[in-house]
């Protein structure tokens, strides 16, 4: 009695069984749902009215929600206020980052790390997910150079992943470079280019520079420095402290600005590592995961390329932020043009096309160029108003300038700064003109 007993529940699991998978081919829609979340397999035949509705997507898309999917866990929370640690905490889990730099923890850097991980938690969420399509092209040159990964984090301080990001200073980029900074590694920069902006070449000019920095004081939070305020500012501190080669002990005589700007790589460096832990949800940036860079030695308008092969002007601007005027000026010079990879054949196949679309209208021989003062592309100061410099050959000094940073930006010496403006001493005053020329 008691094996038919066992025999009677192996058989009524077996056709339960086969009764639920027979209900879950009837109902496509859960079938759907069901494959949307398991592995598809090579072998598996499948009649076209069960295919998920996911499958008919195009790559790019695909790979960018299962990045997304894979990066959100169910335990971030976009809403949160987020929460404070303890200190031995965050000192473990500094000791515990695979890094070349020594991140070091103090009253400071523990600052910085609570203004990411509590008071700017959406933008760290912004930076998580353009930090996907980021972060690739960063460790792939500094990898290259044989440069610590952990600097990929730099942008993250400089521009907030912002490649279209401008200072009051003048610095501009996901790196922030100076435009006579950018000149010396070779960025263009003119009236329809400005290569500051390019994530590619602008990461190369970075990843230069910042060896040729460590070349210099072979100490990278000494380097992270200098790459801020310049090796002046840096060279002087470290006078003034009596030789000493250590960012701490020569932080009282570094500029403000540059007080703080270590802390703030190292709390940067901690917080994009434990993102998960502090329950950061990435925002989902319309960013193709693979794409491709095309040369092209023609004039081309952006607009021509998004209406041949109708691809989103947002997605072609976000792509190419080099182009300030939207155009590849070509004119016998290749420029790059990045795309995502799905349309490289379309635009190979299509390229006469487009070169003639609407050209007479798009591609005028000349540009009208409006001062930079009135140009959108320098950003607005905080009251809404452009801001308006002091005129042709003229610097108006801002709360912060010091002689260097003017000098850098000016593309000129402290010395000479000083000789055209009768100074004896390097103090400055907000509101005060200086002749730079």
């Amino acid at each position: 009695m008691k094996r038919i007993s066992i025999l009677f529940c192996i058989l009524f699991s077996f056709f339960s069984s086969l009764y639920a998978k027979n209900d879950v081919v009837k109902d496509a829609s859960s079938l759907d749902e069901e494959y949307a979340n398991m592995p598809a397999s090579p072998s598996a035949m499948v009649s076209a009215e069960f295919v998920p509705n996911e499958f008919g997507a195009n790559l790019d898309s695909l790979l960018h929600v299962y990045k997304l999917n894979a990066y959100n866990t169910s335990d971030c929370v976009s809403d949160s206020l987020g929460f404070s640690l303890d200190d031995s905490t965050y000192m473990r889990r500094l000791q515990q980052i695979p890094a070349i730099m020594e991140l070091s923890f103090n009253d400071i850097v523990k600052r910085y790390i609570e203004v990411y991980t509590i008071k700017k938690r959406k933008q760290v969420s912004y930076m998580l997910g353009a930090g996907k399509y980021y972060f690739p092209i960063f460790e792939k040159a500094l990898d290259a150079a044989g440069l610590p990964i952990e600097l990929k984090y730099l942008p993250v301080i400089e521009s907030a992943l912002n490649p279209r990001a401008f200072s009051r200073a003048g610095a501009s980029g996901l790196w922030q470079f100076m435009y006579a900074t950018g000149k010396i590694y070779g960025l263009e920069g003119n009236s329809l280019v400005d290569e500051r902006r390019d994530p590619i070449k602008a990461t190369d000019a970075a990843v230069r520079y910042l060896s040729d920095l460590y070349g210099i004081y072979n100490d990278w939070a000494l380097v992270i420095a200098a790459y801020n305020c310049g090796p002046g500012n840096v060279n002087k501190a470290i006078r003034r402290s009596g030789g000493k080669r250590d960012y701490w002990a020569i932080y009282p005589f570094l500029p403000i600005e540059t007080r703080g700007y270590v802390p703030a790589f190292i709390a940067a460096t901690y917080t994009m590592t434990y993102c998960k832990e502090h329950k950061f949800c990435p925002a989902p940036i319309e960013m193709p995961i693979s794409c491709d860079t095309l040369m092209l030695n023609e004039r081309i308008h952006l607009l021509q390329i998004s209406e041949v092969l109708g691809i989103g002007m947002q997605e072609l601007e976000s792509l190419n932020p080099q182009y300030r005027r939207q155009i590849i000026p070509g004119n016998g010079k290749p420029y790059t043009l990045c795309l995502p990879q799905k349309y490289v054949n379309a635009f190979i196949d299509l390229k006469d096309s487009i070169i003639n679309y609407k050209n007479d209208s798009l591609n005028a021989n000349r540009v009208t160029v409006v001062p930079a003062y009135l140009d959108s592309y320098y950003g607005r100061n905080r009251h809404g108003r452009h801001h308006v410099k002091g005129g042709a050959g003229t610097h108006v000094v801002r709360r912060g300038d010091t002689l260097s940073t003017i000098a850098r930006k000016h593309g000129t010496t402290v010395k000479k700064l000083q000789k055209l403006n009768g100074m004896r001493s390097t103090r400055l005053r907000a509101g005060q003109r200086l002749r730079v020329k």
